[in-house]
């Protein structure tokens, strides 16, 4: 299987073909193409160039999270930490341990409790600011959690002078699940 950071363009047809008017041959092509033998002799797949980038993070503040959201990039700072579960597994010849803690985090615009898991642990010191990336919003007893999971990113990074807005807790809010009918 081949993987390519550019955008493909790709025309299977045999070599020189007549496709809704247009003929291709391989010297009409101004694009790079490789030639696919495992499939068929004459099939062609052309590599159309694009602007390959990522795009910029934009950047979430705690007050701005809502119940079911997904894919937020946070610069918090780490209020404190509780150890919830540690729990070892000797079942194999190097025994892993499953790791939980809570940790409260926030910016200046509130706080929200962090569900940190296994090595997220490690570097959710007190007093340190960390960056979460592709971070979602999870639901454990009717209050909002933050967690990082496989596809997201804790990154610590340099301490900002951030001043945590502790009166606004949004882990403290209780939400429900109503279901609505409409008539």
């Amino acid at each position: 299987m081949l993987a390519y950071k550019k955008t493909c363009l790709r025309i299977i047809a045999p070599s020189s073909t007549d496709l809704d008017g247009y003929t291709f041959s391989s010297s009409d092509l101004l694009f790079d193409f490789i030639t696919s033998t495992s499939v068929q002799q004459s099939r062609v797949l052309i590599m159309a160039e694009s602007k390959s980038g990522l795009r910029k993070p934009v950047f979430t503040k705690v007050d701005q999270l809502r119940p079911g959201t997904t894919g937020h990039t946070l610069t918090v700072k780490v209020v404190n930490t509780k150890m919830v579960l540690q729990k070892g597994r000797p079942d194999g010849p190097q025994p892993r341990q499953m790791r939980i803690a809570e940790c409260l985090v926030g910016d200046e615009t509130g706080m929200i409790i962090f569900t940190a898991r296994n090595d997220q642990v490690d570097l959710m010191k007190e007093g340190t600011t960390v960056i979460l990336r592709n971070a979602k919003i999870d639901m454990f007893k009717g209050s909002m959690r933050l967690a990082v999971d496989k596809w997201g990113r804790v990154e610590v990074t340099e301490p900002a002078s951030v001043t945590v807005k502790e009166d606004n807790n949004l882990s403290l809010i209780e939400y429900e699940l109503v279901n609505v009918v409409v008539e």
